[in-house]
């Protein structure tokens, strides 16, 4: 897959967020206190496309968390009018735990022509290999979905182990036909139990929001320990921005091919 302006492999960040017009005034204040954070763009899809032009990034996975079942069908709604004006962005659904039709959901997800979804167990109140998700996991990868799951600790909120490494591995073991993927380099500032119990095993790893966060030599030994196909470049936009989250990545000193992979082969491939 190439980017045909300048015959080069296509870039895709695997883990971004936007919200509708309507909303984004709204979101991003509210999440920019909550974590302590400030946002590289408004919020709104224009502004995630904006931000790709000035990075030179081609595609971008927009990953929407449903914080209440009924939140399901607007993220929908949303995403088909998305995905029929803006083809750059690759969008994702939500479903919530409690949600009384979470299997019908996933079902619609996969019919509807949706790759994949994005769970959050801080924001959606869940522990990550809590046997109350099993029948969800077991629709997702019945209907060749993938889940983009939160993974490690979360900067909004207590540092409560709901989403840890070893969590993760307890699900990837039970379910290995579940296309997983795992943010934040396995666990975000929990590096050290990625590194223990998930890099090196079957499951993808996008390294948004860590980059930054730890030296450069360790970011590199982690993901060249991790298997060549199953890394994914992300900067969890907008709280990363792109161009910077790029740039960091260049930066390694990766394999040409190794590299060609991360940011953007192994995606497309995902995405089918």
């Amino acid at each position: 897959l190439l980017n045909s302006e300048y015959f080069l492999p296509m870039i895709i960040d695997f883990h971004t967020h936007a919200f509708e017009d309507s909303l984004a005034a709204k979101a991003i204040p509210f999440l920019e206190n909550e974590g302590d954070i400030k946002a590289f763009t408004d919020g709104r899809a224009s502004g995630l496309l904006a931000s790709m032009d000035r990075a030179g990034i081609d595609r971008s996975v927009v990953c929407p968390i449903a914080t209440k079942p009924s939140h399901f069908d607007g993220i929908r709604r949303w995403a088909r009018e998305v995905r029929a004006t803006q083809p750059r962005l690759e969008m994702l659904l939500s479903i919530h735990p409690d949600d009384p039709d979470a299997l019908v959901h996933a079902d619609e997800t996969a019919v509807e022509g949706f790759k994949g979804v994005k769970l959050h167990p801080y924001y959606q109140r869940f522990t990550i290999d809590d046997e109350r998700m099993f029948p969800l996991y077991e629709r997702l990868a019945a209907r060749g979905l993938f889940a983009v799951f939160h993974t490690g600790f979360d900067m909004a909120y207590p540092f409560d182990r709901v989403a840890d490494p070893v969590r993760v591995r307890r699900i990837i073991d039970t379910f290995p036909t579940l296309k997983f993927v795992a943010t934040h380099l396995g666990g975000w500032r929990d590096w050290e139990e990625s590194r223990k119990y998930l890099i090196g095993q079957p499951i993808f790893i996008e390294t948004s929001y860590c980059l930054h966060e730890m030296p450069a030599a360790e970011a590199r030994a982690m993901i060249l320990a991790h298997p060549a196909d199953r890394i994914l470049f992300g900067t969890d936009s907008p709280w990363s921005d792109q161009a910077a989250e790029l740039a960091r990545w260049r930066a390694l000193g990766l394999p040409e091919d190794f590299l060609a992979a991360a940011l953007g082969g192994n995606a497309a491939r995902l995405l089918g």
